[in-house]
């Protein structure tokens, strides 16, 4: 099939279902308040681009009146945490993740509109016959208005009197919220039916007997399909089909494909698909990258360059040095908190791996595309993985 054309010939078609197909793989739930022209062109492709995301996919399209959910039921990425909307993105940590869950669990069934005070007192409802201990502190205030920020920014809520974020510092403070349950019912990813723990949701998710579908979802899903993560016979099926993989993946979405002996990676040249763009600026993207270029100088093969946390923790400290003026003060000051944040990004991206046993890490072949040169305004060299 030509990239630019769709099954009817129509060259502006062609072009407004990628940017729809683009648009759901990176916001798979999309409200029509939100970006009213991209829900017109959503729209106006339901079924083509449904019919693509279903055929190649195996994912499920789901479009009402004035909400979009892409079901993305085939492969769920290990590293795809939620983030706070805003500056910084931050993924959000385990009470906020609980918190949710039990503002959802409080929601889904209505009323429409709720005050905050019975909102909260209907999620300790909720965490006391789940047996989860919440105990009232500013700490259990912040978490709470952080989820419901989420539900906020995502259109599962919106805020008619007063704001959330006044309960951070006034227990007794109140709101008043229009929830769509409608919308809410939508959230849980079908995996989550009659799983107990996380891991157990992964492997409900995967659906590797249709292997074209899921090496197709590692591709676009994860920064990089390593050799290792595929059995003979998958990573065989790819390497025969890799040209209409490629194809596919460029009519659906304007990814290129890039191929080594290690792995094979889908790249969007415009650098928008990825949850986290790498490089990438501030404090954590500079020093992964520097930290990039001194391991692999301490270790060309990286294969076999294992090393531990407390090293890298000792790398990080001596990078920051000539950078300190330039890097937050705050993590410039704190080496080890630093180094989390950076193993973190760098593990997200499937670029370092972490051990499981000693605690180490090491880097993955696809980090050698990052390497810098040393004057700092050189671009990042490509071609070297």
């Amino acid at each position: 099939m030509d990239a630019e054309r769709t099954d009817d010939g129509n060259p502006q078609a062609a072009l407004e279902q990628r940017a729809v197909a683009r648009h759901l793989l990176e916001r798979p739930l999309t409200c029509a308040e939100h970006d009213p022209e991209m829900f017109r062109l959503i729209r106006r492709h339901e079924a083509t681009v449904d019919r693509w995301f279903t055929q190649r996919l195996g994912y499920r399209l789901h479009v009402d009146t004035d909400t979009a959910r892409l079901y993305k039921t085939t492969y769920i990425p290990e590293h795809r945490p939620l983030r706070v909307v805003g500056r910084s993105e931050r993924p959000l940590h385990q009470l906020e993740y609980t918190l949710l869950a039990l503002l959802l669990a409080s929601t889904a069934s209505g009323p429409a509109v709720i005050s905050l005070r019975d909102l909260v007192r209907e999620v300790r409802s909720a965490a006391a016959e789940a047996e989860i201990d919440l105990n009232g502190d500013a700490t259990e205030r912040r978490a709470i208005v952080t989820a419901l920020r989420w539900m906020i920014d995502h259109g599962l809520a919106t805020e008619i009197h007063e704001r959330v974020e006044t309960f951070v510092t006034d227990e007794t403070a109140d709101a008043v919220l229009r929830v769509r349950p409608d919308r809410i019912a939508l959230v849980p990813v079908p995996a989550l039916a009659g799983a107990t723990d996380p891991d157990q949701m992964i492997e409900h998710s995967e659906r590797r007997e249709v292997t074209r579908q899921w090496l197709r979802c590692r591709l676009v899903e994860d920064p990089v399909l390593y050799r290792s993560d595929c059995t003979d016979a998958e990573w065989g099926e790819l390497r025969r089909r890799l040209g209409e993989e490629a194809s596919t993946l460029d009519v659906m979405f304007g990814m290129s494909i890039e191929a080594r002996a290690e792995g094979v990676a889908a790249i969007d040249p415009s650098g928008r698909l990825s949850d986290r763009r790498f490089p990438a600026g501030g404090t954590v993207g500079h020093a992964a990258l520097l930290l990039i270029e001194r391991v692999v100088g301490m270790h060309s093969d990286l294969h076999d360059g294992w090393i531990t946390v407390a090293e890298v923790v000792a790398l990080v400290t001596t990078l920051a040095v000539p950078h300190s003026r330039r890097w937050a003060g705050d993590l410039v000051e704190a080496p080890d908190r630093l180094t989390d944040r950076v193993i973190e990004l760098l593990a997200e991206l499937r670029l370092c791996e972490r051990s499981t046993g000693v605690d180490a890490v090491r880097l993955l072949p696809a980090a050698a595309r990052f390497i810098v040169d040393p004057d700092p305004g050189a671009a990042v060299q490509p071609e070297l993985w």
